[in-house]
Parts: structure tokens; sequence; C-alpha cells
């Protein structure tokens, strides 16, 4: 009897462990299945997990390089930097009977004249068609006498710099070719920080490299960009910041998406030493496209403006705040001033509303709004979003250019080839120095003026190849096609006649 008891417990045991053993496998199985099914992502993490709850990880980056290397290239210049001492001086009195440089010679002042000093520099560039555009930085091929590309493959080409804006910093170069690898466009709107990106160019003189990094900050203003004459006033920043490697030589070259797209013309790195330290800039793609086509077209950047002065009240101290006359309680954009017969002016915007959006896009600061408003030209409509008296308005704006009209304009070439500001002499002016016209030189910045003379601001010039100038129509004529140039002046106070040679044939 004994030992059937025991047979019988020992039987239920093993029946019990068994039954268990099968019950806790089967509840493992449904609430394994279940515990992806009740996983929570946030909303922060949409579309980070795939269906299953695995975390995808990165892409891979060597397809992406494949298709991009070759149409980065690589662009060296070559100019020429003319030192000499400052002009004018006063006519010695021994040039009539020895010489304009009788006294220099004889009291060992022979440095007064020019020297001229070769310099080179290298960056890199994208080529964006098939016959051989490519765009660049303006700094990389500003103020070259010759420009060489060379391609990935080690094919040399002479270039031509088409057009250029420093305001931007962009320029565009043709070199002659057909069936050129060229890169995509891709849209800098769609760019979100923390996303892969590669940068690829030609640094330190090395052969064509490639960086990778991550989106680090989008909308980036750093005061780097200057128009021809050196102001701020019309400069435009709204880069994108990454942690790419990105070195002297890398301005010009490309920042791509990890599917080969064009996303930014990598432009700048913040560094105390000039080498890189951890953040490099990109003008967005969006920006670059816009730019570029009127480059191409136009031969400058038809800019739209949309005729106000603001500041982003976001940034601003209570103190600084007071000091500007902006409510404690303003945020964002700020219209201070709305310009007379200006686009937002006809658009009814005051002083005091603050701009959200444009056409649907928020912008919340100054870089954030330029960056919007360059992709359009004078004459282009948009809708704008703003606060005013804590009621949102849209209203639709017709763009205009900085002349108030929306007029598209052509390159000035007493701009865009002599690189220097005019006005006309006044007849009072022009009394008083003996002339009976002329037109004075207000300010020279990056040009021809600059890079092949040592001509001053308030020269006055009188004549270009023999052809009399009392206006501006009257130089633009006198200069006309011309390779060759020959500017003749005075300048005030001084009775010497001074010709300044200029050879425009880069200019083309």
């Amino acid at each position: 009897m004994k030992a059937k008891s025991v047979f019988l417990t020992v039987l239920i045991s093993a029946v019990t462990t068994v039954a268990v053993l099968f019950g806790y496998n089967k509840v493992k199985e449904v609430t394994g299945s279940a515990s992806i099914e009740k996983f929570q992502v946030p909303a922060n993490y949409a579309g980070f997990f795939d269906s299953n709850g695995n975390y995808a990880g990165p892409s891979d980056f060597v397809q992406a390089a494949k298709a991009a290397i070759p149409t980065v290239v690589h662009i060296k210049t070559k100019s020429t930097k003319t030192v000499s001492n400052n002009l004018p001086r006063s006519r010695d009195p021994f040039s009539d009977m020895f010489g304009d440089d009788f006294l220099d010679q004889f009291l060992g002042r022979g440095d007064r004249q020019q020297r001229v000093i070769p310099q080179s520099a290298s960056g890199s560039g994208v080529i964006i068609s098939a016959d051989g555009y490519i765009v660049t930085n303006n700094h990389v091929v500003s103020g070259a006498n010759e420009v060489t590309v060379t391609t990935s493959d080690n094919k040399t080409y002479t270039a031509k710099v088409i057009a250029s804006d420093p305001n931007y910093d962009l320029a565009v170069v043709k070199i002659d070719g057909k069936n050129l690898p060229f890169m995509l466009y891709g849209s800098s709107a769609n760019v979100e920080i923390g996303q892969w990106v590669l940068a690829i160019g030609y640094p330190l003189t090395l052969d064509a490299t490639v960086t990778a990094g991550i989106i680090s900050a989008k909308s980036r203003t750093l005061g780097l960009n200057r128009g021809k004459d050196g102001r701020r006033d019309f400069a435009v920043e709204s880069y994108l910041q990454t942690d790419a490697a990105v070195n002297m030589g890398n301005s010009g070259g490309a920042l791509i998406n990890t599917n080969g797209q064009l996303i930014g013309i990598n432009s700048a790195i913040a560094s105390p030493t000039g080498y890189y330290s951890g953040y490099s800039y990109a003008i967005p793609v969006d920006i670059v496209k816009k730019v570029v086509a009127d480059l191409i077209k136009y031969g400058s950047v038809q800019r739209a403006f949309l005729g106000v002065r603001f500041i982003d009240a976001g940034t601003l101290t209570k103190e600084e705040k007071a000091s500007e006359k902006i409510p404690e309680s303003a945020d964002g954009i700020f219209v201070k001033e709305v310009v007379k017969d200006g686009a937002a002016a006809a658009a009814g915007l005051k002083e005091g509303d603050i701009i959200r959006k444009v056409n649907g896009t928020s912008v919340n600061s100054s870089a954030e709004l330029q960056e919007q408003i360059s992709h359009y030209r004078p004459g282009d409509k948009i809708q704008l979003t703003y606060d005013r008296g804590g009621k949102s308005y849209t209203v639709n704006v017709t763009l205009k250019n900085n002349s108030g009209t929306t007029e598209l304009v052509k390159a000035d070439i007493l701009q865009e080839s002599l690189g220097a500001e005019f006005d006309v002499l006044d007849a009072a002016s022009a009394r008083k120095l003996g002339l009976s016209g002329g037109v004075r030189v207000k300010k020279i910045g990056e040009g021809a003026l600059n890079d092949q003379t040592r001509m001053r601001d308030g020269f006055i010039i009188t004549k270009v190849n023999g052809k009399d100038v009392k206006s501006l129509d009257d130089l633009r004529d006198a200069i006309g096609n011309s390779d060759q140039i020959t500017i003749s002046g005075v300048y005030p106070g001084y009775n010497e006649i001074f010709e300044y040679p200029i050879d425009l044939s880069g200019n083309e």
C-alpha cells in the first residue's frame, strides 16, 4: 500500500511538472509576440523602428560616393597682386627735362614702380550639367586671371568664369566638354537635423576626398559674406551646419545626402586655426539652384526684396528690446521698418508686425526669412503670414527689386567688370576742377580696377579710349564690348593726367 501511494505521488508530480512547463512555454510565446505589438513608440521617434520594433541602422555610403565623386572637380586659379606705393603724388619739378622717374631714381626711390606678385590657390567645384557648367564659391575664383579644372580621372580643362555673386558667395564656371558626369540636385528644404551627409572635395591639395557627418544645425549665419563694395547690406547666409570634416580646398565642393544628391555647396569652417575643428558650413542647394540659374541666364542674380527692415526679437534681451522700442513680449521676426513703395508696403504690412510664414513655411529667424525670399525673383508672388495685435493675417505679396520695381536686370558692366561704384561729377565740382564733366569713382571693390590698376577712390574719369566721358551712359558706351581699354582722368588737387590700361577679356 505504501508503494502504491508513493507511485501515485510521483506520477502526479510528474504530470504537474509537464503541465506547468507546457503552459509556461505557451504563455511565453503569447506574451513574447505581444510585447512587440504593445511596444509604444514616442511621437518624436516615429519612423525610427521597423514594423518588428528593430532599429534599421545607418545607410551605406558606398553607392552615394561612387555616384558623386566623378562630378566633383579640383579648381586651381592663378592671379596677380600689384604692390606699389600710394598714388597720387605731385609731379617732379625735373620731369619735363629728365622724365617722370628722375627724382625717384636720383633719391633711390625705385620701389615706387609697380611690382606684380603671382599668386595661386585651389578649391573645388561641382559639375551640374553634361556640357560643363560647374558651380563653386565666389571666393574660390574671385580675382583669378586663369582658372583650370581637373576632374577625378585627371583630365584638365581651361575654365571660364561665367558670372559670380559675392553676396551669396557663389560662382559659375564653364569648361568645354560633352557627356560629362554631373550631379543631381536634391532639396535642402527636406534636410533634417541628424541626417547623414557626405562632404566631397579636394582639401589641402589632396585628390578627391570623402568625409561623413550629420547635419547638426540649419539656417546658421556667420557674417562672412560681403558685397563687392565690402558691405553686408545685401549678403545672404543661411548655412547648413555639419560635422563632416572640411578643410582648405573643400570650398566649392559638394555636400550630398545618402542618395548621392547635392544638398549644399561647402563654403566655410568654424576654426581658430583655419583647419577643421568640428563644424563646417554649406550653402543650401535650394539657394544654389536659383542663383546658378540666374547667373547663367542673366549674368547676375535677380534679387527679390520684401521691403522691410526686421529684427530677430526672440534673441534680444529685455534691455535690448527697450533700446529698439520693441514690445517686451515680441518674438520672431519683428518688422522694424517698412520701406516706402516696397513690396511689403504695397501688401499692407506695418511696423510692429511679426512675420511668421512664407508660402506656408514657418520662418523664425532672419536667416530663414532670407533663405525663403532668395528662392524668388522680382515680380514673383508669395503668401506672407504675419501677426498683428494678437491676430494672424495672410496676404499676397508681389516681390520687387532693390529699385522698387518688378523689372529683371542684367549685369551692369560697370559693376561686374570694373568692380566699382560711380557717380556723375556735378557741374559745380567740374568747374572747380577746370573740367567740362566726368564720372567719379566713389568706391573700388573687387574687379578690374582693383586687380589691374593703382587707381584710388575719388578718381575722375574724363575719357575711355580717347572718348569723352561725362555720364554713366558715356562710360558704358565707351567700354562697349572692348577687351582692352584705357581709362584717363585726374585726381582732385592734381593737374597730372593719369592713364590706366585695363584688360577686360577675362570678364566676358
